[in-house]
């Protein structure tokens, strides 16, 4: 506690789910100004969350950790998503030289006994980034960054669609996995790509 203003971290992720591409966490501490209109990013068009965005940025301490497909295939797609989250943490509180009193995690689990160097209090909130602002926020700034590497993927590999599918397993996404087989930046142990390396 600093004084009687408790720090607070807040915590989501984003791409666990998608067939190729990092899996992104953020970790955000709220400022002393309001923002209005937070919510769970997938609930958010993506002209909202692009407008929420650089205000977020603005007005809070912000960091992000990120784990890419070759590591997530190494250490499976849990253990990468804990450890995003780990880095995201670390990152931040580096930069605030100073210890949170809690760390808000959206989901049912948290690093705590999970990942080594996770040292911090922790609760999992199932909704949280519908319930606490600052995983709200959080949540909106992984998922943004994420979106914008895939874009950036996309316009290196651009016959997967990921401009458009962020590297879920779409119908156009599948298709091409089919027909050009997997990039560099395929998750190899993920169960589509899995199959097509077994052919």
């Amino acid at each position: 506690m600093r004084g009687t203003v408790p720090i607070v971290i807040g915590v989501d992720e984003a791409g666990r789910g998608p067939l190729a591409g990092p899996v992104v966490a953020a970790a955000c501490v709220l400022g002393a100004a309001a923002l209005a209109g937070l919510d769970d990013s997938k609930k958010l068009s993506a002209k909202r969350r692009a407008l929420l965005e650089p205000q977020i940025k603005a007005s809070c301490r912000w960091a992000l950790g990120v784990v890419e497909a070759d590591e997530i295939d190494r250490i499976n797609i849990f253990a990468a998503t804990m450890l995003a989250m780990t880095r995201a943490v670390a990152e931040l509180v580096g930069a605030l030289g100073l210890e949170p009193d809690q760390v808000l995690i959206d989901g049912n689990k948290t690093p705590a006994g999970r990942v080594p160097e996770w040292r911090w209090a922790a609760r999992a909130i199932v909704g949280g980034d519908a319930l606490e602002p600052c995983i709200s926020a959080a949540s909106i700034l992984a998922k943004e960054h994420r979106d914008r590497v895939m874009r950036e993927h996309a316009a290196r590999w651009p016959h997967y669609g990921w401009d458009r599918n962020m590297g879920y397993g779409t119908a156009e996404h599948l298709t091409a996995l089919q027909r050009h087989g997997p990039s560099p930046i395929h998750r190899r142990t993920f169960a589509p790509v899995a199959q097509l390396l077994l052919l």
